[in-house]
């Protein structure tokens, strides 16, 4: 297959330099058949290919009756509005795996699901459409969404299955019971996701409940502006679980979610993408999870995402590794990232006809592989020493091999991590109790946490920014309740004008502040007495209202059931969250040293190919 990918690139190439029409006299005659001049043709490139003519001459007769069909494709969409979409097949459907469809664009996702679905016999509810490297959304219509005529559309099938279409029942419905899991997983991903990216902006015991944070290079918890912090939770979690379904090869579920990421991680400003790698190892793993699913030609701009990681990783981690070597001592690791990039781009190069250039990146593929292989002897050596099997590649990848400084690397890394996560859950436990500690004043959440961060985590300077800025102390929540604010009680009057303020300004304050004597009487002692001009025209502007019962607002029975599913989720994303934090760089690299061998042997063909067939 990859070796007929290369002829039909090759071929493509040379039609292009000698500007041949395949669809036009004298290859094509009126009737828009196959004429002989065709295989004058096939005998040219095939003594410049030193290649069989007569695979040569089927390759180019099916280049030509493409280019036929897509110019009838053309002429129907000029003249009727019909549009043609290529649509790529799941591998089991090996014999007509790319097909054409035609179609108008007005229709909605889900119509043009059904049409797929019927077409070319698969369950609707079981199959996912990828065009333009985006899920296709159900809700709205082809135009809105971008598709045009030509595009592309990839179909992934969510059961997974090699027997033919003569399957019993009961195996169907095994099928669809299988199918409908997978789909449940996918939702529960995007539902534990979100709760947890939440959770990232909440005040939460981190001792008790489940959260994401995001590290630098070292360990270390990073700030992340909060306009971006949730897009950049949401890209680095989809991106996780992506790796997660890539480690159990289930691709068609991988794809979806890895492309989750991409879309989050464009909502990132470009500054933040150039100093953190994961972006470049999302756009590797894309291009890998499209070349498993034997679908990279669906995958139009591979060669820009190739060429976005290498630009990404430079810029993360400097010229010739230095920024990297400055950071962590070492890059041994890091070069498994260089070595897929590497083989990705030869194979790339391999199916777009570039031999040549496919050879280079292989055999620097190969190199970096001679590089980073491990004896198993040494891994078997370290494990025997207490330390993982993870921790055992990756520690003699960092110290070159050497088995005595890899035990001493791990052992001073676990060390260093163990203090480093005492010390940001320290700084998170702290937080938390400055925060209760406001809260306990009379303070909303909102503004305890402004204040805490403006004051860089100062107690006593957050109390001081909250005096000077009674604004800051409403949430955006908290502004439409005080349009309805209740009528103080003349109990919490009387305590004000007990401790010497006036009738007016103890009732005002107390409307503004919803009946809490402290946060009152702290503002009117800050202020002389009287409230802040802004919160003043708050007070003339509200209309008074009765105070509700809390059980005007009780929640329903349903709470439990719905506290239990979101456990459930944020459980299934936190088992396949990795616990170390460099599991991104740890590959056995058996699947990169099989591939690397195939791909260079089709080079090595096409080398020494001649015309003994």
């Amino acid at each position: 297959m990859a070796q007929k990918k290369y002829l039909q690139a090759k071929l493509t190439q040379f039609l292009r330099e000698d500007r041949i029409q395949l669809w036009k006299p004298p290859y094509t005659d009126e009737n828009k058949e196959v004429n002989l001049a065709l295989k004058d043709l096939a005998k040219k490139y095939s003594d410049k290919l030193e290649c069989c003519e007569n695979e040569v001459e089927k390759v180019i007769e099916e280049i030509r009756c493409k280019a036929i069909e897509r110019g009838t494709g053309n002429e129907t969409y000029k003249t009727t509005g019909i549009a043609t979409i290529e649509v790529f097949l799941p591998p089991r459907l090996r014999k007509d795996r790319k097909s054409l469809l035609e179609t108008r664009l007005h229709i909605t996702g889900k119509e043009l699901r059904s049409k797929i679905a019927e077409t070319f016999g698969f369950q609707e509810n079981y199959i996912k459409i990828v065009i333009n490297k985006k899920q296709l959304q159900l809700g709205k219509s082809l135009e809105e969404q971008g598709v045009k005529h030509n595009v592309k559309a990839m179909v992934l099938e969510l059961k997974q299955s090699e027997e033919d279409v003569r399957r019993n029942f009961q195996d169907e419905e095994e099928e669809q019971n299988e199918a409908r899991l997978k789909e449940k997983r996918i939702q529960r991903t995007k539902r534990g996701l979100e709760i947890l990216a939440e959770r990232a902006e909440m005040v939460v015991d981190p001792d008790t409940t489940p959260y994401l944070d995001i590290a630098n290079q070292t360990g270390r918890s990073i700030e992340i502006p909060s306009s971006e912090r949730k897009a950049l939770m949401l890209a680095m979690g989809y991106h996780e679980k992506g790796r997660a379904f890539l480690k159990r090869k289930e691709y068609e579920i991988a794809l979806p979610c890895l492309l989750d990421a991409d879309r989050y991680f464009c909502e990132c400003c470009t500054e933040l993408l150039d100093t953190v790698d994961n972006y470049a190892v999302l756009q590797l793993d894309i291009v890998w999870c499209y070349f498993r699913l034997e679908q990279l030609e669906c995958l139009d701009d591979a060669e820009k995402k190739l060429n976005l990681a290498q630009k990404c990783f430079k810029n993360c981690y400097g010229e010739n590794h230095q920024r990297l070597v400055n950071i962590k001592g070492n890059c041994g690791k890091e070069k498994v990232l260089f070595l897929r990039l590497y083989l990705l781009q030869g194979i790339r190069n391999f199916h777009s006809g570039n031999g040549e250039e496919a050879s280079a990146y292989l055999n620097k593929a190969r190199q970096l592989f001679k590089e980073l292989y491990i004896d198993p002897s040494k891994v078997h050596s370290l494990l025997q020493l207490g330390f993982t099997a993870q921790e055992a590649r990756l520690g003699l990848r960092a110290c070159d091999g050497n088995v005595d400084h890899a035990a001493t690397h791990i052992a001073s890394r676990r060390e260093e991590l163990a203090q480093i996560r005492k010390e940001e859950r320290e700084k998170k436990r702290l937080r938390l109790e400055n925060i209760n500690y406001l809260k306990g004043m009379g303070y909303s959440t909102h503004a305890a946490k402004q204040a805490l961060h403006q004051a860089s985590g100062s107690l006593d300077d957050a109390l001081r920014i909250l005096l000077s800025n009674p604004q800051m102390w409403f949430s955006d929540s908290d502004s439409e309740t005080n349009s309805h604010q209740e009528s103080p009680s003349q109990e919490n009057i009387d305590q004000l004008v007990y401790m010497g303020f006036d009738t007016a300004a103890a009732r005002a304050a107390l409307r503004v502040f919803r009946g809490n004597v402290q946060l009152a009487a702290q503002t009117l002692a800050h202020n002389a007495g009287s409230l802040p001009a802004d919160l003043q025209l708050a007070v003339e502007d509200a209309p008074s209202t009765p105070s509700t019962s809390p059980s005007d607002s009780a929640g329903t029975s349903s709470a439990s059931t719905d506290e239990d599913m979101e456990t459930e989720a944020v459980n299934e994303i936190l088992e396949d969250i990795p616990e170390h934090e460099e599991d991104y760089l740890d590959s056995t690299l058996e699947d990169e040293e099989i591939i690397i061998a195939e791909y260079l042997s089709y080079v090595e063909n096409i080398k020494s190919a001649s015309k003994k067939n």
